[in-house]
């Protein structure tokens, strides 16, 4: 008992744990923010377009034993809100994250070629290529 109770203790100290636990928390509330922005924006926006609110549509059966599709075809419109909602944010994302990584790609060169051996990763302050032990001169020619 001893050795599982080590091993869970361990499990639980590891960094990712903690890091999926973090994100399931922010999960749960960027989930509540979208959901708000579905059911009291969003949702009343459409309704004064279409006038209906599915909610309410049911079908009786068998005496008191009802069939509420309505909230069904509701969750599924939210649904779709949402995941057309996170794929803009998403997609704004990547394209703030590429304009980062471009602007970091246009940064001055660390490494240079070598002249000798044109081997591409010479550090840009050598003097001597690692690879061959080609003598380099000052300012020689990068990448």
């Amino acid at each position: 008992m001893k050795s599982f109770m080590k091993e869970f203790k361990e499990f639980i100290s590891r960094g990712n744990v903690m890091d999926m636990a973090v994100g399931i928390m922010i999960g749960g509330a960027f989930t509540a923010i979208v959901t708000s922005l579905v059911e009291d924006i969003i949702s009343p926006i459409l309704g004064l377009f279409g006038g209906l609110n599915f909610d309410k549509l049911s079908v009786t059966l068998l005496g008191e034993v009802t069939l509420n599709y309505g909230k069904f075809i509701t969750a599924v419109i939210n649904f779709l809100i949402m995941a057309f909602i996170l794929f803009s944010i998403i997609k704004a994302m990547n394209k703030a994250a590429g304009k980062l990584k471009k602007e970091e790609e246009e940064a001055a060169p660390t490494t240079k070629m070598c002249p000798y051996c044109k081997s591409e990763d010479v550090p840009i302050e050598a003097t001597r290529c690692p690879h061959c032990t080609s003598q380099l001169e000052a300012g020689q020619q990068a990448g």
